[in-house]
């Protein structure tokens, strides 16, 4: 496993931790030192406050001796006692460039491989087969993304899980209503494309036409039954036409995942049909080990702190009374399947708020069967909603619910415009392909810089924007580095490197420390499970640089050759970091936009 390079914080921690080894009583010298980053120095402990209670002493004096066990720590330039007891420490330059430069010198920028050892089966996107995919799909679909990428990056080994609904009662309605009307069009050779958005569109159009026949000509629903029980029998003919309906939809998700440039592929898919041939050995399991009830001749499990109108048990349907399985089946079959046959040590399901239930029963039933213990974590990464730019639920004019490729478009159309105004030489080919990552970058950024809990409003007007925190100001600052570093290679000015024997501007000293706190933050997205703080360190980051590049010239011609080299260094660590963290939200970072 890669060393880290220790952060900043860890020495300050580790310099306050020895402070209070030699000034404080053995039963308090261990507690946490409490440092934190500050606006009145690089850092700050409040450590004085949490222990001087417990001392039966003033903060301010407990605080004056940790000062004076900090005077002369090495990287340290001073330390001062301030308010009740507060200790704000300020670095010496030296150890800030010294930090720099080794981070300047590995290929993974300081961050450490914390999450070895980790298996993490991550359980994302899950559209339905023969159903559009809708905005409903973006959140799940690009918090996923970002996970897996962070804790491959962080060194897990990550499995992808896309639990597509591909079985059910819903396609023998749909099969049985394409038999009946052949002359439906819904194949790619029988359509025309300019009267459709593709076989998936079709499929969906003809899926509610079958819903309406299901719920409103009894003798239909009666074929379509008998013809659920054909599919699930094996029959070949009903079998062949599923498999070709699967195929259309899986083809129309891979095109926009890769419109959107996620990692899922068709390899990744692991539907509910999948899991099909386990449900009843999952149900004799539950069984034998007493985890399931009868109830009505259908098998439930029932929780004592769960409870519905008139204080009575919510029981979680497993297996129907007449031979049928609820949601829960599969679920359970997914769980066994990923710590039996894939060795998850972390399961992730990134879900819909709403089935946070469902999912806290879930997991409760798969430790009383003895498949979750205590050294496998399974986590539901509940996410909120996207509405539209007015905060009221995201929706067509119409009411219906709006297709993710039309959201796409959408965004695509205004980031031409944006970028068309702000460089109108642009070539067409070169103003295309700036548009569509620079529309795809302002769509991710504008989910992953919320946290997944909360809602969010779809604005493309706010999303493409250059300024303000948007993904676009992002991609646009890195094109800013690469700009200066060309400049630099252009004119000879010589190659970055970090000087440590030089004296640094205030700028220069926040560039620095936030450059510093990539690592951690990495490992707290990692924790949490939440992109959005990755996201905001990334402008925090953004910010930084620019209040460097306004405060310190890099190839002015007064600049010293020292200096240049070590600010030549910061842009090009900072354009590292930024292209990194991107990567890891699947966001591009352009050389040139």
């Amino acid at each position: 496993m890669a060393e880290r390079v220790r952060s900043l914080a860890d020495d300050v921690e580790a310099a306050v931790s020895a402070a209070m080894a030699g000034a404080l009583p053995a039963e308090v010298a261990s507690e946490d030192p409490l440092v934190r980053r500050s606006d009145h120095a690089d850092f700050q402990s409040n450590v004085a406050l949490s222990l001087a209670k417990r001392l039966g002493r003033p903060p301010r004096d407990v605080a004056n001796e940790l000062r004076d066990g900090l005077t002369g720590a090495d990287g340290l330039a001073r330390v001062e006692v301030s308010g009740p007891g507060f200790l704000n420490i300020s670095l010496a330059d030296a150890a800030l460039l010294g930090r720099m430069a080794d981070r300047f010198a590995d290929p993974r920028l300081g961050v450490a491989e914390s999450a070895a050892g980790e298996t993490a089966v991550i359980d994302y996107s899950a559209p339905n087969v023969a159903k559009e995919m809708h905005v409903g799909h973006l959140r799940s679909t690009l918090i996923g993304d970002a996970l897996t990428r962070v804790l491959t990056f962080l060194g897990a080994r990550t499995v992808r899980q896309n639990h597509v609904g591909d079985w059910g009662t819903q396609f023998g309605m749909l099969i049985q209503y394409l038999f009946e009307h052949p002359e439906a069009a819904w194949r790619r050779k029988d359509l025309d494309p300019d009267e459709t958005a593709g076989t998936v569109s079709a499929l969906d159009a003809l899926y509610r036409t079958a819903r309406q026949a299901f719920d409103a000509d009894p003798g239909f629903k009666e074929r379509a039954q008998r013809r659920v029980v054909a599919l699930q029998a094996g029959d070949e003919e009903t079998v062949s036409a599923w498999r070709e309906i699967v195929a259309e939809s899986e083809e129309a998700f891979q095109q926009i995942y890769e419109r959107l440039g996620v990692l899922l592929t068709p390899d990744d898919i692991k539907g509910e049909s999948f899991y099909n041939p386990w449900l009843n050995d999952v149900v004799d399991e539950l069984t034998e080990k007493g985890v399931l009830e009868d109830s009505n001749g259908a098998k439930v499990v029932f929780f004592d702190d769960i409870r519905g109108p008139e204080d009575k048990p919510v029981p979680m349907l497993v297996r129907k009374s007449d031979g049928g399985f609820g949601y829960a089946a599969t679920d359970l079959a997914t769980i066994r399947y990923s710590i039996q046959e894939l060795g998850g040590t972390r399961l992730v399901y990134i879900v819909d708020a709403r089935q946070s239930q469902h999912f806290q029963m879930v997991f409760r039933a798969a430790r009383r069967a003895g498949w979750l213990t205590d050294d496998i974590e399974a986590v539901h990464a509940a996410n909120g909603t996207i509405n539209g730019p007015d905060g009221r639920p995201f929706k067509t004019r119409s009411g219906g619910t709006v297709r993710l490729a039309d959201l796409l478009d959408e965004a695509l159309e205004r980031a031409r415009e944006v970028v068309a105004e702000k460089d109108p030489d642009l070539g067409p080919d070169e103003l295309d392909h700036i548009a569509h990552l620079a529309s795809v970058g302002a769509v991710k950024y504008a989910e992953l810089s919320t946290s997944r809990t909360k809602d969010y409003s779809f604005d493309v007007t706010r999303m493409v924007s250059f300024n303000g925190q948007t993904g676009v100001y992002l991609q646009y600052t890195h094109t800013r580095i690469a700009s200066i570093l060309r400049r630099a290679a252009e004119t000879g000015a010589g190659l970055g490197r970090f000087d440590a024997g030089l004296a640094l501007e205030p700028a220069e000293r926040a560039l620095a420390l936030a450059l510093d706190e990539f690592g951690a933050v990495l490992d707290a997205v990692a924790e949490a499970l939440e992109p959005h703080q990755l996201a905001g360190y990334l402008y925090v980051l953004a910010r930084a640089f620019t209040g460097f590049y306004e405060s310190c010239p890099v190839l002015r011609s007064d600049v010293p050759q020292d200096v240049r080299a070590n600010r030549l260094a910061f842009c090009e660590l900072t354009r590292a970091t930024l292209a990194q963290g991107l990567h890891l939200l699947g966001i591009a970072a352009p050389e040139r936009m």
